[in-house]
């Protein structure tokens, strides 16, 4: 067998762009994505959060920029790849993180919820994977978020449900038609603490009690356990795989009771 000098889950000398990479999910990736050794630009709507986040790269030592986008303007997609590849002169890793939800009962949902849910969740990944794979380098990686209720029920999600399980179903298309230049897979996490829903699974709740109950780890996720799967996936010891949608969600889709 031929020498194993070291795992190659590394992101050192890349370059990442991680849209919706200033809040929850995101923002964790993007910075353990500087952590473990790239440039990496996080992005959403919202200046103010840029910066703060770009600091955060910084203080891992790494290179950023500060740039806005909006998912649902495929212009600025198109103007934050130029000045990626300006800046660094190349994109080998694109995370599509952004995210809206709605709840509302199937049969209350309005027309304009449903429609801003999956243009941001759905179409976004659509404009995102048009925007930057002409421009990406061979041997990249592409990384959309999905999200168990892809594929479980759960009550007052209609149109985010729907918008990630055609992610998903978008994961293994764009992963045929990209191939072999760029690996395509989503990663679709569990129940996991944010600050923006720390209040909603706080320790204590009822809900907080019947996730733990249900998840075979027993416990909620804190969003830098999304972290290693996403390196994995970025990283050449993922160089293998593509199409594919990898849970982390510590068992809770596994229970059955």
């Amino acid at each position: 067998m031929e020498n194993i000098d070291s795992m190659p889950a590394s992101l050192v000398d890349k370059t990442a762009i991680v849209i919706g990479g200033t809040s929850g999910i995101g923002q964790a990736i993007a910075v353990g994505f500087a952590a473990a050794g790239a440039d990496v630009i996080p992005t959403s709507r919202t200046e103010s959060a840029v910066s703060s986040t770009a600091a955060l790269i910084r203080d891992q030592g790494r290179q950023t920029l500060e740039i806005t986008c909006d998912v649902t303007d495929i212009s600025t997609l198109h103007a934050l790849r130029e000045a990626a590849i300006e800046a660094f002169g190349a994109i080998d890793i694109v995370v599509s993180s952004q995210g809206a939800i709605s709840r509302s009962p199937l049969m209350d949902i309005s027309e304009e919820s449903w429609d801003r849910v999956t243009d941001i969740a759905l179409d976004g990944v659509r404009r995102v994977t048009q925007a930057f794979a002409p421009r990406m380098s061979d041997d990249s990686s592409l990384i959309l978020i999905s999200s168990l209720a892809a594929r479980l029920a759960m009550a007052d999600l209609p149109a985010y449900s729907a918008a990630k399980g055609g992610v998903e179903a978008f994961t293994r298309a764009a992963a045929k038609e990209l191939a072999p230049e760029i690996r395509v897979n989503a990663i679709a996490p569990g129940f996991v603490i944010t600050p923006q829903n720390n209040e909603t699974y706080a320790e204590g709740t009822e809900k907080r009690a019947q996730i733990d109950r249900r998840t075979l780890l027993g416990r909620v996720a804190d969003r830098q356990e999304m972290i290693g799967p996403a390196v994995f996936l970025a990283s050449d010891a993922a160089s293998y795989v593509t199409g594919e949608v990898l849970t982390v969600d510590g068992g809770f889709a596994d229970s059955a009771f």
